[in-house]
Parts: structure tokens; C-alpha cells; sequence
């Protein structure tokens, strides 16, 4: 018993973990993205570091208001200065910088910080998902999430009537689960109108899923005629003409598999190519529907069509981290820039646990990931041995969930990923 308890101890360190996970930021790194986005001129004795330190120490403890986040910085002051020279800032300090600051520091943070350690350990790049394994391409998730906002103090997001929300297009890497694309803009712009942007460094051979909001059949033109392959769900008033059967009767979940042509006048001309929809049963809530999935990929089986889609689940609960475990839902500020700050702030302190997770070889949810590491910012703690012996319940690398409401029944995990 003796020799189980000991082993089990936490190891102490000589650097608390909030030091620790800021560390995972290259030293030079803020200072530099300062003073080539212009936003060190602006600082005179609250730095940018401080700042993004500030912002990252608000994800984690899921601040309630400017006063909550600044007091408790300032009751550890004496710990935050051992973190690069850190400084607390006051409640108008803090509001003043994200409202004045550019949030293309936030924004070349983040990227910089994702390409840093996607350089540095190709293992975190490629990711550890079993996802769709039988497919050797990279497989990308394009969505988006609003982030509805309080009218009465928003004018620069108004969105619908009475209503206010800004909003996220992201594109996902499948394997790794990690961004490869974001746009943070108001909720006005239509997904479709998005969707060049978000899919234009997708290289030919590669896939890519998405919902039936981004579907214009132009953009589509464009992948299919660049050697990219695409997924995504037929809109209700999606017209075709059947040029091929290539299903005679239904197979288990599988109703129908046809090559079609769009018989609209605006869509045919903006698509003259072959389309493949392929009609499965579907079980959501308890109940199995009949979804109509298209691709420009004839020689799938239309099992991995169906499970290709299913696999778009993955960037939903993406967006359920960022909004409710992390701090992407609860706003500081009310400004444009404000909220893009916090935004890009959520965004790297996932990258930062989700290099955590890969590096300690985490075997829980990210949730509890996020839980175990706020429950000791301020502890002298060994945070990679921590997360290596923490927790009693086995289970597999994988810290996003599964999809629990959306799945083809009847059909083995090896056949849909």
C-alpha cells in the first residue's frame, strides 16, 4: 500500500502550471508578433505578453467579468512576475487593450504557436484519430457556430431582428482535430459565401465534408475540377435528373445510389458535371429518417459516403469545447475586436491542451483535461507527470466526443471510421 500511494504522488516542481502551459509559447514569440502587427506601440505598462497572458488565464478560469478575471491576477501578482516578467493589469487597463489592440496579434499568435508544435512533433500534426483510417488522404470539416451577443450593447453585430451574433467558419483537420482554417466575422455573411475562403488551400486528392448551409454548386465546381473530393448533405429542394442506377434495390441502410445530373437551369449551369447522391437511413433521437448525401466521388462504397458525413459530428463537438468548456461563449467585452480577442484566446488555449493531451498521452475527455489543469494553475506541480497519473478510468486518446445522435445503424465502426 505503501509503495501504490507513493507512486501515485504528485511530483513537485519549481514552476506553477499556469508558467508551465504559457511556456509551451515560444519565448520570443510575443514580443516580435507585437511589433510587426503594430500593437507594441500601444503598450506602456500593461505589455502585450501580459495581455495574452491575461486573456489565456481568463479561458481557464472562466472569468465572470472583467473585476473577477484582473482581481485574481492581481492577488497573484507575485507568481505571474516569475511568468516572464508578467504584470497584472487593472479593470481599465484590460477593457482598453482589447478594445484598441489589434486582434491580428491573437490571431498570428494562435498560428504561429499550432505551427510551432505541429513542426516540432509530427505525431501532433498527423493526430492519433482512428477516424476513417482505410482513407490515406487528409480528410477536412469546414462548419460554423454563432456566438449570439447582447443586442442592447452590440450594434456592430446586429443579426436578424432584435438579435445580435457574431460567428465562426472553421475548417478542421479530421485526423489531428485541430484548426487548419478560421474566420471570425458577424453572422450576417452566409456560409456559402464562405466557403472559397475556407477551402482554398485544400489540394487536390484531399476530402472534404460539410453541412448542407455551405452547398452552392459553383464553389463545388471549383473542387471537383481542382482533384478535390467533397461530402456533404442534399438541400430539400435539391432537383436532379438520374443518369445511372447504380443501386437496383435497397442494401440494409442503404436506399439509393444513383449518378444524376442537376436539373435545375442555374444549377446545371453552375454544375454540368456528374453527382452521386446516396440515400441512407439515418437513426436521430431514436428514430431512422432517409438523408440525401451528394458527392463528386463515384467508386466509394455508399457506406463510406453515409460514414464519411457521420464523421462531421467531430467539428460540433469542436465548437462545444471552445463555447462551454472553454470561455468562447461568455464575452469580456463588447467590441468587435474584444470579441475576436477572446475568440482567438480560446482557440490557443485548446492547441495548448490538446499538445498536453498528445505529449502526456491523456486517456479522458478534454473537459476533464481543462478541469484538472484550472484546479491547479497556482500549484507547484509537475503538470506533464500530473496528467500522465492522474485520473483512475482507462480509455482510449481521444479528446472530443463521439456522435451520439446522428449514426447509421447496423453498420460496424471499421466500415464508417
Amino acid at each position: 500500500m505503501k509503495n501504490k500511494t507513493k507512486s501515485t504522488a504528485p511530483i513537485r516542481s519549481q514552476f506553477h502550471v499556469l508558467r508551465q502551459i504559457c511556456h509551451l509559447i515560444p519565448v520570443p514569440l510575443a514580443p516580435k508578433l507585437a511589433r510587426e502587427t503594430g500593437v507594441e506601440p500601444l503598450c506602456r505598462t500593461f505589455s502585450a505578453w501580459s495581455h495574452c497572458v491575461a486573456m489565456l488565464f481568463a479561458q481557464f478560469t472562466h472569468a465572470l467579468g472583467l473585476n473577477d478575471g484582473c482581481d485574481s491576477l492581481r492577488l497573484h501578482s507575485g507568481p505571474l512576475s516569475s511568468l516572464r516578467a508578467a504584470t497584472p493589469p487593472s479593470r481599465n487597463n484590460l477593457s482598453h487593450a482589447s478594445r484598441h489592440r489589434p486582434a491580428l496579434l491573437a490571431e498570428t499568435l494562435f498560428w504561429s504557436v499550432l505551427g510551432h508544435w505541429q513542426s516540432l512533433a509530427p505525431g501532433f500534426a498527423r493526430g492519433r484519430s482512428r477516424l476513417m483510417h482505410r482513407f490515406k488522404a487528409s480528410i477536412h470539416v469546414v462548419d460554423s457556430t454563432v456566438l449570439a451577443l447582447i443586442a442592447s450593447c452590440v450594434s456592430w453585430a446586429g443579426h436578424r431582428r432584435r438579435k445580435a451574433a457574431a460567428k465562426c467558419h472553421l475548417r478542421m483537420d479530421l485526423r489531428s482535430q485541430l484548426p487548419r482554417f478560421a474566420i471570425i466575422d458577424t453572422a450576417r455573411e452566409n456560409e456559402a459565401r464562405r466557403a472559397r475562403e475556407l477551402c482554398a488551400a485544400i489540394r487536390a486528392g484531399e476530402m472534404v465534408i460539410f453541412d448542407k448551409a455551405y452547398v452552392d454548386f459553383a464553389p463545388l465546381l471549383d473542387l471537383a475540377v481542382r482533384g478535390v473530393f467533397w461530402v456533404t448533405r442534399a438541400r430539400d429542394d435539391f432537383r436532379r435528373r438520374v443518369a445511372e442506377r447504380r443501386l437496383k434495390k435497397p442494401e440494409g441502410q442503404i436506399l439509393c445510389d444513383d449518378l444524376v445530373r442537376p436539373a435545375g437551369g442555374l444549377s446545371r449551369r453552375k454544375y454540368p458535371a456528374v453527382l452521386r447522391p446516396v440515400i441512407a437511413l439515418v437513426e436521430v433521437d431514436g428514430q431512422e429518417r432517409a438523408m440525401v448525401f451528394i458527392t463528386n466521388h463515384v467508386s466509394w462504397a455508399a457506406s463510406s459516403v453515409a460514414g464519411l458525413y457521420r464523421c462531421r459530428w467531430q467539428i460540433e463537438c469542436f465548437f462545444k469545447q471552445i463555447k462551454q468548456t472553454l470561455q468562447g461563449g461568455d464575452f469580456l467585452g463588447n467590441s468587435a475586436n474584444a470579441v475576436r480577442w477572446q475568440l482567438w484566446s480560446a482557440l490557443l488555449c485548446y492547441v495548448l491542451l490538446r499538445f498536453l493531451a498528445h505529449v502526456s498521452r491523456w486517456a479522458h475527455s478534454f473537459t476533464r483535461l481543462w478541469a484538472v489543469c484550472r484546479s491547479a494553475l497556482w500549484q507547484r506541480l509537475d503538470l506533464r507527470a500530473l496528467l500522465e497519473r492522474y485520473g483512475t478510468a482507462g480509455g482510449d486518446f481521444q479528446c472530443l466526443g463521439q456522435p451520439e445522435q446522428a449514426w447509421l445503424p447496423g453498420l460496424r465502426p471499421r466500415a464508417v471510421g
